[in-house]
């Protein structure tokens, strides 16, 4: 049971990646198109917009969202990769604890790089 619930979360994160990098894309690369509907930023790249976009909550919980889902996404397909080798019992739980220290170690730093932004 533990598998089947590994994998579905492994979609929904791939799913959230979608929808927010798809948000990502919109902000940063389609500006021109963006300000025309008189939405978006004239200059994402600017620091005054990279400053309003650090200080609105809806971009610091997004910026978490995305990376943990991210995190996930790939650290799970890595492990997936490695179980693929046909390593040991005791290779895989290594593996696995391995990648859930490195994945939460990232996730606290990104997630505190991002709520530093929002806070300063």
């Amino acid at each position: 049971m533990r598998e089947p619930t590994l994998w579905i979360l492994h979609i929904l994160a791939g799913i959230i990646i979608l929808i927010f990098l798809g948000i990502h894309m919109g902000i940063m690369h389609l500006d021109t198109i963006l300000t025309s509907l008189g939405v978006g930023y004239k200059n994402p790249l600017s620091w005054s917009s990279v400053l309003i976009r650090n200080k609105a909550l809806f971009f610091t919980i997004t910026y978490i969202l995305l990376l943990g889902a991210a995190l996930y996404h790939g650290f799970y397909g890595l492990r997936n990769i490695l179980f693929e080798l046909s390593l040991g019992k005791s290779a895989q739980k290594a593996v696995n604890w391995l990648l859930f220290f490195v994945g939460l170690f990232l996730f606290i730093y990104g997630g505190y790089a991002a709520i530093a932004a929002y806070v300063i």
